[in-house]
């Protein structure tokens, strides 16, 4: 299979120390409420202790396992398949929200073991039709696979589905896909998301209430010409009036800009005593911003735009196809996740509950993560 190319130091050693970073963070943005909630405000970290050393051996696997090898179907559709089931289990096993598959004290997010699994996936498929991507039959099959991954995703879990289908985009526009496919991929996928949008009113609340935070478009003559009877009206304030779509943001945007340069200190947030909703997952961001200041926040960007760097210098530079796609698919799930979180956060996009990864608190995105880690990993190592 050829020599081993020198490992990326720099990856492992970025990866290492936002693992690092995160655990801190997590420490300090969930320990209040660790404590009132279990008694022990070392409760949530130890728990997030014992998936970060499951990720760690995973992403090891990974990185010293040659990539060339996962070249195969049994490696293409197998974990894919397994993601699928879980994604069919989780469904009945958690009827609310579709989300949690639940095993005594263990908590697995099927979604999210969808990254790794659709990154291996679309590499092995694409380097296997790569002259044939064009075809509409070949081009067929791919996509409605990536539609019934997506498709179940998108259920509990739009953030998540979002991914996983710019992750497929950013994979194919490489691999040569025609842009008139782009263009019909993205009609249906504006139809697809304003149906999944419209299903839960809550995420209709968080899109009015980014862009029309006094909902002033619900009075115009064209939202009553279409909306005649008023229901589309009543569905979004119903949400809005119980949930208050803007309040997280609005506590995010304090907690950031309370930080200032270097911040409070560490462990010194006053946001995540109970202002700030879910302060150490989806909005740990804040809290970093809040104790470490702009530097601090600057430099969890920092990390994942070395990520990024890393990523498409090696997905230039490798020598073959499955390599290649490997590294961008595994790049573009990590920064793209980040780049969402971030934004969110600092109120550059409607609220979405996605983890910031490897920084918020989450087993089933850490695994995940790491896992794609461990791939980008693999290529960096083995390629040449």
């Amino acid at each position: 299979m050829g020599q081993r190319t020198r490992n990326d130091w720099l990856l492992l050693a970025v990866t290492g120390a936002m693992l690092a970073f995160g655990l801190v963070m997590m420490f300090s943005a969930s320990s209040v409420r660790s404590e009132e909630k279990y008694d022990s405000s070392w409760f949530l970290l130890s728990r997030q202790l014992i998936w970060a050393v499951i990720a760690a051996a995973v992403l090891m696997y990974f990185k010293l396992k040659d990539y060339r090898l996962m070249k195969s179907a049994a490696w293409a559709f197998v974990p894919l398949g397994v993601t699928l089931i879980l994604l069919v289990v989780v469904w009945f096993a958690d009827p609310r929200t579709h989300r949690w598959l639940r095993l005594g004290p263990i908590s697995l997010q099927p979604s999210e073991l969808a990254k790794p699994a659709l990154i291996l996936f679309l590499a092995y498929c694409l380097t296997l039709r790569q002259r044939s991507i064009n075809d509409f039959r070949v081009l067929a099959q791919t996509t409605l696979v990536l539609a019934l991954v997506a498709g179940m995703v998108v259920a509990a879990d739009l953030g998540t589905a979002v991914v996983l289908v710019v992750t497929a985009v950013v994979v194919f526009y490489v691999a040569g896909l025609k842009k008139r496919y782009f263009a019909a991929a993205l009609a249906i996928g504006v139809l697809c998301g304003a149906f999944a949008i419209y299903q839960k009113p809550y995420r209709i609340a968080r899109i009015f209430g980014f862009f029309d935070p006094n909902y002033t478009l619900l009075e115009t003559r064209l939202v009553k010409w279409l909306d005649p009877e008023g229901k589309f009206k009543a569905r979004i304030e119903a949400s809005a009036g119980a949930r208050d779509p803007d309040y997280q943001v609005r506590q995010s945007k304090i907690a950031v800009g309370s930080g200032g340069l270097a911040g409070r200190g560490p462990m010194n947030s006053r946001q995540k005593l109970y202002y700030l909703p879910e302060p150490h997952t989806d909005f740990i961001y804040a809290v970093v911003a809040e104790e470490l200041g702009f530097l601090g926040a600057s430099l969890v960007l920092l990390g994942f735009l070395t990520i990024l760097w890393r990523g498409l210098r090696l997905s230039w530079g490798v020598n073959d196809d499955f390599g290649r796609y490997v590294a961008l698919g595994a790049t573009t799930a990590v920064v793209f996740q980040a780049l969402i979180n971030m934004s969110v956060v600092l109120d550059l996009m409607p609220t979405k509950g996605i983890p910031l990864p490897m920084i918020s608190q989450g087993g089933s995105s850490l695994l995940s993560t790491l896992s794609s880690l461990g791939l980008l990993l693999s290529v960096s190592e083995h390629s040449g």
